[in-house]
């Protein structure tokens, strides 16, 4: 009986990989179709999310299936909690992406009023948040999580920066206005992306000790 609930406690790792993969993804083609005016790269990502979809109700499918099946207790009561809790925020990073790609196809057609060097970072950093969170849940590193959480910083600071520039921006090209605050929308995404990544890390430490942080 026990070697049974391990495969499918394998399965759900692999499974949880395979999503963190997918909106890793996403959030890579998002920021290279907004930094390239890359319309049909946008267009793709916002089909993708169909996809990510389909492995949140996957993963979901194996959770219930080992809580109803295998009745697990503790420590391994907690992990399935976990995931199921991860995977609501982890599809949502790839909603985000979506968005962020919604926002490069309204902008096709107009110049951007301010460059992407901050917006490039944001991504690059919210993406090592995403995997590096995951990657704490397959290990069962409290440590490696904790580190994730503190991540969130530079992604804030980051946030403020563009949202400075951007701001500045709209002072100085009043007639590009829309599209900077479009671009400061597209910043805020990617500040959610890293909220959502410090709620993963934050149900990983609680998979782990069972305490949550609140």
């Amino acid at each position: 009986m026990r070697n049974q609930f391990d495969r499918q406690l394998d399965k759900l790792h692999n499974d949880m990989i395979e999503m963190g993969n997918l909106i890793e993804q996403a959030i890579e083609q998002a920021v290279n179709a907004l930094a390239n005016n890359d319309v049909e790269l946008a267009k793709q990502t916002i089909s993708f999310d169909s996809v990510i979809d389909d492995q949140e109700r996957e993963i979901e499918n194996i959770c219930f299936k080992l809580l109803l099946q295998q009745q697990p207790v503790a420590r391994d009561l907690r992990v399935i909690s976990a995931a199921l809790k991860m995977v609501t925020d982890m599809e949502r990073i790839g909603d985000h992406a979506e968005d962020i790609s919604e926002i490069t196809v309204l902008l096709s057609n107009h110049p951007y009023p301010a460059e992407l060097n901050v917006i490039r970072m944001m991504s690059k950093e919210t993406i090592r948040m995403v995997v590096e969170a995951i990657e704490a849940f397959v290990d069962s590193d409290e440590e490696r999580a904790k580190a994730v959480i503190q991540h969130d910083d530079i992604v804030d600071r980051l946030f403020l920066q563009a949202k400075r520039e951007l701001i500045e921006q709209m002072k100085e090209r009043p007639e590009r206005s829309e599209q900077a605050a479009d671009l400061l929308m597209v910043a805020k995404y990617f500040e959610r992306i890293g909220d959502h990544a410090t709620n993963i890390a934050e149900w990983v430490i609680y998979s782990i000790t069972g305490e949550l942080k609140k």
